[in-house]
């Protein structure tokens, strides 16, 4: 029994160093964590320009377009997101100005009052700088958009190694036909997106989804924003060249070239949402 007791003893003494030492590694964990978390909020505000800047003199702007539409529309679900990516080349003579976007200063986040077709929306625009600024990405943000990328990348539903670029499959909606989509649009939802560019006509790739699987968009590049009041009178002109535009899709991608300065892109799709908000991924890549 005795034996037994001082076994037990000799046993605690040896684990008991061990298990302190397991404690002390676990409180300097907690403690070196929040210093590691400052550290790169630290770096990302004061060095984020220098990390992400583009040797190819690529400028980004990433924004968000929050619509809620009112009750004069026959959705039921009133609230739409669009996540906007809008990469673009600098001119020469301002390759070496570096323009951060500075949300403090502007008044991005009002919301404004706008109609379609006679029913009214409330926009919201969250770091849109209208291609007069550039967007730094935050390290968390770009660390987790790559993250994204890769497992959207396995699962088949991004077509591009490259995390920088996002390319989307072709895929058709199967819910109606394209002449069932073409009525339903005449009284839908247009979005203008604006590209952004130096030169007086220009070529961009371009991508877009949906998470609402219900319905499908159409997309088309188009000369001007004065397009977008156009198709709402019934009418408007667009980019017929293959890979400008395509119809009834739940994801897509296409390269679309010689668009005027001044151009953007339209996503357009019925007055039929459902209970929960429909999200738009839309991405422009100009070429050089």
């Amino acid at each position: 029994m005795k034996y037994f007791i001082l076994k037990l003893t000799i046993i605690s003494q040896i684990n008991y160093p061990s298990i302190n030492t397991h404690i002390e590694m676990k409180k300097s964990l907690y403690a070196i964590i929040p210093v590691f978390v400052f550290f790169i909020i630290f770096v990302n505000a004061f060095f984020g320009h220098l990390i992400f800047a583009s040797e190819t003199y690529e400028v980004i702007n990433k924004y968000s377009v929050y619509v809620h539409l009112l009750s004069d529309w026959n959705s039921d679900s009133k609230n739409i997101i669009f996540d906007v990516t809008n990469s673009w080349h600098k001119s020469e003579k301002n390759r070496n100005v570096n323009h951060v976007f500075n949300a403090e200063s502007k008044d991005y986040n009002t919301n404004q009052i706008q109609e379609i077709n006679g029913k009214s929306f409330v926009e919201l625009k969250h770091e849109f700088s209208n291609c007069q600024e550039e967007w730094q990405p935050m390290l968390y943000r770009k660390a987790i958009d790559t993250v994204r990328h890769e497992i959207e990348y396995v699962q088949g539903m991004q077509l591009s190694s490259d995390p920088n670029v996002s390319v989307y499959p072709d895929i058709e909606n199967n819910n109606y036909d394209n002449l069932e989509q073409q009525n339903k649009i005449k009284n839908g939802y247009v979005q203008f997106f604006p590209i952004c560019t130096s030169k007086d006509s220009t070529s961009y790739n371009y991508s877009v989804k949906t998470d609402n699987k219900e319905l499908g968009f159409d997309v088309y590049f188009v000369s001007s924003l004065l397009q977008q009041e156009q198709f709402v009178n019934g009418s408007f002109d667009y980019y017929k060249e293959s890979g400008c535009y395509g119809q009834n899709k739940q994801s897509y991608s296409g390269t679309c070239n010689n668009i005027k300065n001044g151009g953007g892109l339209l996503v357009i799709f019925p007055d039929d949402l459902r209970p929960w908000t429909t999200k738009f991924t839309v991405n422009l890549y100009e070429n050089n």
